[in-house]
């Protein structure tokens, strides 16, 4: 059942991996799981982004060393740029956490986050902690040391401020103190109700870095050599770690395979020094646990493994299974229990999928399982009983083998039900940070997904598996896909637009969309909180009051007795990382303008992503987007301006074709606006951009509230078709510019001067030049947030750019 309200406003101005197939093991894959039962020792890295870590020395960690390698990131990625899509905000975070998981997938390290969020850019560690709550953030990264036990720590940045951005100080600050503060039980004392204990680290450790013009590593520093060869894998850490890093496609990291010796270097912060190895001074066999009773089994498990038939292992892995569950409850005993249980999974070849036919679940709606279990090696396991959200099913069926069984079990999801909303989103964030309650979820990487539960009995031995719930289709392209399954509301409410624009006080439609998933939901009209001027009426909703401004927010709801429907869900989809799920609230951002626009028909050449084109058609542009074979000079005739997405000379090489047909359609009075480019390895520029030299730096003012001084406060960009004044630069989000321009041709002029408090001054946010009869402009300015953001001002300065280079 759909429903839509249509509103008119009056505004015055005022002031997903692609398939998660589960995962099959070879012999040799086998076999290193079963050496890594013997070794006890742990290692956390830290630094601030996705993207961050040290691919090479996790996989060298991981799989060489074979010790419990995990990487912890300050932030889910968020404040980024986006070179795959127009996704921004929590919502790259969303793309860039599940990267990072597809790439610990390959490289075989673990995941974790804090609870902060990346709002982009900062400077210095102290702007970076003047937003994060910093003892808030110092909590998470205490209680992950305190959960994950690691016997040492690796930062990627060093607290003295050679990485650069704000964000990778503040990691190895928090790194530094929480070191500290981990092993003091006066510290964050709260924790220990939930299961930790003071926990104190060996040693802290920088990894020491080479990166352009910035050379750290010394040569009297510890190093390691991470380019060796597994041949159990075969591949060396560097192929490995390059399959890993790749997985960062929404910041353009793609990166070459490298083979050979290559060597890690580290300076020792904090703890005991070192001499020949990452963790001396920690017993990594079984004698760590008084337990060399084990460390035997385990070798003897080791020599007798037969490759041919893994299988043969089980007896011995059943004993040890039972060695270690009665050798007590310590964390590596518990740690252990796992590895030997997914080992036993795995040398019994055993397969589990469970799928339900439907990638959306109502809460309320029936639950319906598919459940094939193949045990494709021989040996005795009998599938006892499977359990689904607490509710029981007794089984008792000894599995054949090298056939499938399959089994239908269903249940009656509750109307109470949690939707699949990522826990870091389900309340409001404060303080710079996510807000979660929970203190068992801060550091997980994910929601821990909609599984069921299967108990197995093998040799008497009872064993349990959970097995994530999947929706499995057949691409005709792609083949067999899977896919994690979600729970939604039974009912969406979804305003057509999060920003509505009236211009000039004319009036604007509003269409709010109700969607029914349940036949059973009986709910009561459509409601708004926080509108100025609306009410409500038998008919829908009218005005109250023209003569007041109405810009604010309204927030939509629907209520059935005491359960309220205020969201909307959104599906995110890349070929490269499982769907992502997550609901917005329905909120509708009321912005009203005074703003004029001269010319009305704009080409858009798209670059990474970003949400400007949509903007513009609210101005009341029409715009077309230009693609490589439409870049002729009669075809660009009838635009009035043409504009370049963020990015479009990173990554389109057909630009530097284009590049004639561009300056002659300047020459000839268009107008030509190119937004932000990167000069940096992600994203090499691949075109000539302007009709004369300019270099893109890496300048940027990242305080959205930096003040901006009017170089030429006369001129035509400034006052036609919109008077700018110092109002237009208020209420700004996340920075001002990026990548500016620096070394500037003669022919080129600026209009603004800006910089960040303590910083020099910059004139490179916004360039342009007149050409024969047109114009070339280059802007660092972020118009790529403002206008998605309904930023008044940034749409009045992008109306003057695209206005054509003549008097009104």
């Amino acid at each position: 059942m759909r429903t839509c309200f249509i509103i008119l406003i009056s505004c015055l101005f005022s002031t997903i991996l692609p398939a998660q197939t589960p995962k099959n093991y070879s012999s040799s894959e086998i076999f290193e799981h079963i050496k890594k039962l013997q070794v006890l020792g742990s290692v956390l890295y830290i630094a601030a982004h996705p993207d961050d870590e040290n691919t090479k020395l996790l996989a060298y960690l991981s799989n060489e060393k074979l010790y419990r390698t995990g990487y912890l990131s300050m932030t889910r990625g968020d404040g980024g740029q986006n070179l795959i899509g127009d996704n921004q905000g929590v919502e790259l975070g969303l793309i860039r956490t599940q990267e990072l998981l597809s790439a610990r997938n390959i490289d075989g390290a673990e995941q974790f986050f804090t609870t902060a969020f990346d709002f982009g850019y900062s400077k210095e560690p102290h702007e970076t902690f003047q937003i994060w709550n910093k003892k808030k953030i110092l909590s998470d990264v205490v209680w992950v040391i305190r959960k994950f036990q690691p016997d040492v720590i690796i930062t990627r940045f060093p607290t003295t401020g050679e990485g650069g951005h704000g964000h990778h100080t503040a990691s190895a600050i928090l790194a530094e103190e929480a070191f500290t503060a981990a092993a003091d039980p006066t510290q964050f004392p709260e924790q220990f109700q939930y299961g930790v204990k003071p926990w104190q680290v060996k040693r802290l450790l920088w990894n020491t870095f080479n990166f352009g013009s910035v050379n750290t590593t010394k040569p009297n520093q510890f190093k390691i050599n991470v380019g060796g060869y597994n041949s159990f894998l075969g591949k060396s850490y560097g192929e490995i770690a390059a399959e890993s890093r790749s997985q960062h496609k929404s910041q353009g990291f793609g990166v070459p395979s490298s083979r050979g010796d290559q060597f890690e270097y580290f300076k020792l912060i904090k703890g005991e020094p070192l001499t020949n190895d990452l963790i001396d001074g920690v017993t990594t066999n079984w004698n760590r646990v008084h337990l060399p009773k084990i460390e035997n089994a385990i070798q003897l498990l080791q020599t007798n493994y037969s490759f041919a038939h893994p299988e043969l292992s089980l007896p011995a892995l059943l004993d040890i299974l039972k060695l270690i569950k009665n050798s007590g409850n310590g964390y590596w005993q518990n740690k252990k229990i796992g590895e030997v249980q997914q080992i036993i999974k795995e040398c019994a070849g055993l397969y589990f999928e469970a799928t339900s036919p439907r990638l959306f679940i109502t809460q309320g709606d029936s639950l319906k399982v598919k459940l094939l279990i193949n045990k494709r090696l021989p040996g005795t396991v009998s599938i006892v009983s499977a359990n689904l959200r607490g509710q029981d099913f007794f089984i008792n069926t000894e599995l054949p083998t090298n056939e499938n069984f399959l089994n239908q079990i269903s249940i009656l999801l509750p109307d109470t039900a949690a939707i699949s909303q990522p826990y870091w989103l389900v309340n409001p964030m404060s303080h710079g940070s996510f807000t979660v309650n929970n203190q068992l979820l801060i550091g997980q990487p994910n929601n821990n997904p909609e599984s069921i539960k299967v108990n197995l009995k093998l040799n008497g031995e009872i064993i349990s598996y959970w097995i994530p719930l999947q929706f499995k289709s057949n691409d005709p392209v792609k083949g067999e896909e899977y896919q994690p399954i979600f729970i939604t509301p039974k009912m969406e409410v979804h305003p057509n637009s999060e920003i509505v624009l009236s211009i000039n006080n004319k009036p604007t439609p509003i269409e709010v969309t109700t969607t029914s998933h349940s036949s059973t939901i009986s709910i009561d009209p459509l409601q708004y909180s926080n509108s100025n001027g609306i009410v409500q009426s038998k008919d829908g909703f009218h005005f109250k009051n023209f003569t007041k401004s109405i810009s604010g927010n309204i927030h939509w709801y629907a209520q059935e007795k005491n359960s309220v429907y205020d969201s909307y869900k959104v599906l995110i989809q890349y070929p490269h990382i499982p769907n992502i799920l997550y609901f917005k609230k329905a909120d509708t951002k009321l912005v009203g303008i005074d703003l004029s626009i001269s010319g009305k028909k704009i080409g858009y050449i798209v670059g990474a992503g970003d949400k400007v084109p949509e903007a513009l058609e609210k101005m009341g542009y029409a715009v077309t987007f230009l693609t490589a074979s439409e870049i002729t000079a009669n075809n660009l005739k009838q635009f009035d301006a043409i504009v370049t997405g963020v990015r479009a000379y990173n990554i389109h090489e057909w630009l530097n074709d284009a590049y004639e047909v561009l300056m002659n359609y300047v020459k000839e009075g268009g107008v030509l606006l190119v937004q932000y480019n990167t000069n940096n390895n992600i994203g090499p520029i691949k075109a000539k951009i302007g009709p004369y030299p300019f270099t893109i730096s890496r300048n940027r003012i990242v305080d959205e509230n930096a003040p901006v001084v009017f170089t030429d406060p006369k001129n035509l960009l400034m006052n036609y078709p919109n008077q700018i004044t110092q109002n237009d630069f208020d209420n700004w989000i996340q920075e001002r510019s990026t990548y500016e321009a620096i070394d500037l041709d003669a022919h080129y002029h600026t209009l603004f001067e800006m910089h960040d408090e303590g910083g020099a001054k910059q004139s490179g946010s916004l360039i342009y030049t007149d050409f024969g009869k047109g114009r070339f402009i280059y802007s660092g300015l972020v118009f790529f947030r403002e206008l998605p953001a309904g930023i008044p001002g940034a749409y009045r300065l992008f109306a003057n750019l695209l206005a054509q280079p003549k008097s009104p």
